[in-house]
């Protein structure tokens, strides 16, 4: 990514793009692969990102640049996501004791990992851009981070929104700290990603499993990334 600030708030406030692709996120969790031990900046464009080999650089790119910035954050006595786990199949990786589905990211507090449907996260890569890998690993390594940190919050909702918000900050202070550069598709590209992962317009904001409308997901997001972590209630 290679930012300009006023081009991804405005394009957060006004774009809603047709299509749906549900995540889904059980409250206990689930795995990883192996990151290299790079250095430097990670770039969240530009265009050609449809081959499996950029996917799974991404995905490394985005958790390792997510462990840097949360260990510096919460400091030495952090300890990253035991694992990230890629799955094929319904019920290839359990939580808690339960299936993990398709078409599905979770972060799993019941052995502490991040495991996602690889084939629904390489559709949604090809479809929306690299840099909604980073917004999708970032927002469930926060709610690792909530599960370090004790934060339980009353509703779904309110867990589901504050860790937009940490992701939009992880974003937003890594672009700022030039540990990642944001090309202006990618404003675009998070737009697209935050509205396919909106609730629908008939879920009550109160029930189980609610994550928010696109419009509360943009907002929360868009908060942390300008304001980071402080408008995150962190």
């Amino acid at each position: 990514m290679r930012v300009r600030s006023a081009p991804l708030l405005a394009l957060l406030a006004v774009l809603l793009t047709a299509g749906c692709l549900p995540v889904q996120e059980p409250q206990s969790g689930a795995g990883q692969p192996a990151v290299p031990k790079a250095t430097g900046s990670a770039d969240l464009g530009p265009e050609g990102t449809d081959t499996p080999e950029e996917f799974t650089r991404d995905m490394r790119g985005a958790q390792l640049v997510a462990e840097q910035y949360w260990s510096q954050r919460l400091g030495a006595g952090f300890q990253p996501v035991a694992e990230i786990i890629a799955y094929e199949q319904e019920g290839e990786v359990s939580c808690g004791g339960q299936p993990l589905p398709r078409n599905n990211a979770v972060y799993c507090s019941d052995g502490d990992f991040i495991a996602y449907d690889v084939n629904w996260a390489f559709a949604a890569f090809r479809q929306l851009g690299d840099a909604f890998v980073y917004y999708l690993l970032g927002h469930e390594y926060a709610h690792a981070v909530q599960a370090r940190l004790g934060i339980r919050k009353e509703f779904t909702i309110e867990q589901e929104l504050q860790a937009d918000c940490m992701a939009g900050a992880y974003i937003g202070d890594q672009v700022r700290e030039r540990n990642l550069s944001m090309d202006d598709n990618d404003t675009q590209e998070l737009a697209d990603g935050l509205e396919a992962v909106g609730d629908d317009p008939d879920q009550p904001w109160f029930a189980p499993g609610a994550h928010g409308s696109p419009q509360q997901r943009f907002q929360s997001f868009a908060n942390g990334y300008q304001e980071s972590l402080d408008s995150c209630g962190l």
